[in-house]
Formats: structure tokens, C-alpha cells, sequence
């Protein structure tokens, strides 16, 4: 008796503890934990995400080359996974984008040029490979590619977590870096394959709205040998709206740009 009462207590104890290294908590720290549990903290990352099913924005936009600055208003227009209308206008509208999972359709006021088609198309015009996800991601604040997925590296930083992907990948693949208090993402940096070109996305400030953490402030930078691009994102208006409506239709004489 004394003996399978020991066996159990063993069996039990052997179940608590299995079962807490399995639920490994990554607790929020100021100094990030080295060699930390990929897949525990890659729980709480998602836990920060949005989660946002239709979002209405009004953004400014201002462009730095180093040798001119331009800025513009854009109102966003997204419903997840469906679609992104953009409307910019410098007083007077100037031009429309729409993006689906499909195609993108876009025309401009100024040269009265118009394009309609693949996201490939611009993929390889601009020696790309962004999804409609990827836009998507990047406007929300989500990763490129999912920490919870794959084989991912730790690189040892005293400020926070900095995430690298292992293997072979399809798509972008981002060096991702998180904030150990919040788990939200502060930057993504891709190397352009092919290119000598690196971007970074930088979340500067992010506003908490109707329960959900949304960034409030991004920096774009293309940097290309030693040509800086740069595009800052200000989110000073956002809303959740029930419906939206995306009207978008290319006016007549307008001509179609060949890629």
C-alpha cells in the first residue's frame, strides 16, 4: 500500500511539473530574458496583437529624401483580410490606391496615370515580395512572419527582444524586435534579396483605442547604399467603424502604366 501511494505521489508530482514546463510564462521585465523560451513569448506577442475587423484613419504622411520633404493626408480606409482604400489629397484629393488579396488598383490626378493589377506586378517592379498581408500587418503593428512559427534565433540585447529566423523561408523574412514590458513590436528590418537595399519599419508611439494597442507613429526607411529614404506615418484620427464602403473607379482617359 505505502508502496503505490508513493508511486502515485511520484506520478502526480512528475504531471504538475511536466505540465509547468509546458505553460512557461514570460513575464514582462525591463531587461529581457536571455535565452528566453521562443514559443512562451511568442504566447504573449500575440496576445498584444489587434484585433481589428474593419478600422477608418485619417494619416499623415510626410516624405524625407535629404533633399526634399513632402507631406500629404491619407485617409485609410481596411477591412481585415479584404481590403485597403487609400485617398490622399495636399487640400485637394490627389490620388487612390485600393490593395485586395488579388489585385491593386491606383491612379493619380497629377500625370493622370492609372494601374490595375497582380500584386506581382509591383512585387517586381520594385524587386519585392509583399502579400496583402504584409500591408496589413505593417499598418496594424503585426509581424511580417510569425514568432510562433519555425525555427527563430535570440540575438542578446540589454533593451529588448530581438527575434531572427532560421532555415529556409518563403516571402520576407524579417529581424523582428519587441519591447520585453509590452510584447508590442517596435521595428521589422528586411534585407531586399537581390538588392543592397535594407528597410525598416520602426513603431515610434503606439495609442490604446476601444481595448485594442495600435500603432500611432511609423517610420519607413529604405536605405539604398548610401541613398536614405524615408516615410513617417502619424495615425491622428481612428475609428472602428460597423460598415465602410471602398469606392474606388478609375477615371475615363487616364493612362494605364506598363510595369
Amino acid at each position: 500500500m505505502k508502496y503505490r501511494i508513493l508511486v502515485l505521489g511520484l506520478i502526480g508530482w512528475l504531471f504538475i511539473i511536466t505540465s509547468s514546463c509546458k505553460s512557461v510564462a514570460v513575464l514582462p521585465t525591463k531587461t529581457p530574458v536571455k535565452n528566453v523560451d521562443v514559443s512562451a513569448l511568442s504566447a504573449k506577442i500575440k496576445s498584444s496583437y489587434p484585433k481589428v475587423n474593419r478600422m477608418r484613419s485619417r494619416i499623415r504622411v510626410t516624405y524625407d529624401d535629404g533633399s526634399r520633404q513632402q507631406q500629404i493626408v491619407v485617409q485609410l480606409r481596411l477591412e481585415s483580410q479584404k481590403n485597403i482604400w487609400l485617398s490622399a489629397s495636399m487640400i485637394v484629393p490627389i490620388a487612390k490606391l485600393l490593395i485586395t488579396p488579388e489585385k491593386v488598383f491606383f491612379y493619380e490626378k497629377f500625370q493622370k496615370n492609372s494601374f490595375e493589377g497582380k500584386i506581382e506586378e509591383i512585387n517586381k517592379m520594385l524587386e519585392l515580395s509583399f502579400t496583402y498581408q504584409d500591408v496589413e500587418n505593417l499598418l496594424l503593428g503585426i509581424p511580417f512572419l510569425d514568432p510562433g512559427s519555425g525555427r527563430w534565433k535570440q540575438i542578446s540585447n540589454p533593451n529588448q527582444y530581438i527575434l531572427l529566423p532560421q532555415g529556409k523561408r518563403n516571402g520576407i523574412q524579417p529581424t523582428l524586435f519587441f519591447d520585453p514590458v509590452t510584447f508590442l513590436l517596435t521595428e521589422q528590418r528586411v534585407l531586399i534579396p537581390g538588392t543592397n537595399r535594407n528597410l525598416s519599419i520602426r513603431y515610434l508611439n503606439h495609442t490604446r483605442i476601444e481595448g485594442e494597442t495600435l500603432p500611432q507613429k511609423v517610420e519607413i526607411t529604405i536605405l539604398d547604399g548610401d541613398q536614405i529614404q524615408k516615410l513617417e506615418l502619424e495615425f491622428t484620427r481612428i475609428d472602428f467603424p460597423d460598415t465602410l464602403t471602398f469606392p474606388f473607379e478609375i477615371p475615363e482617359g487616364y493612362k494605364t502604366l506598363e510595369f
